[in-house]
């Protein structure tokens, strides 16, 4: 994730019905470079531009397999937010649907919902 300012977009992920084609496709296509990471379910990975210096400023997407059947390829967007829980509360208010509860990762909490219009993305906050 890159370090941002609360309410703008800081993530792209892409949720792939076959993660390994999409791999190969995204790397010759711009030459990002692939790091597996094993999450213990499943294997979570970060597309890299080549050439860049390592951590955040070198990573350009994420990438993991879609984790049901069903679930078609999309790209998942997330917006840096203060307060996950808070955040979710005020979007169910205003007529958001959740799609994943608050969720503790190793590096930050995340949300995930879809407006009342239909477009679905996550929140997100980096542990300090």
């Amino acid at each position: 994730m890159s370090q941002q300012t609360p309410g703008k977009f800081c993530w792209n992920e892409l949720i792939s019905t076959d993660s390994g084609a999409s791999k190969q496709f995204y790397s010759n296509l711009f030459g990002w470079e692939v790091d597996d990471m094993d999450m213990g379910d499943f294997t979570y990975s970060m597309f890299k531009t080549p050439g860049a210096p390592d951590g955040p400023e070198g990573m350009a997407a994420g990438l993991m397999q879609a984790p049901m059947e069903g679930i078609p390829s999309h790209w998942l967007s997330y917006v840096l937010v203060e307060d996950v829980e808070a955040t979710l509360e005020k979007a169910k208010s205003l007529g958001a649907t959740v799609v994943k509860e608050t969720t503790e990762l190793p590096m930050g909490t995340l949300a995930i919902f879809t407006d009342p219009q239909g477009a679905t993305f996550a929140i997100w906050k980096e542990k300090s």
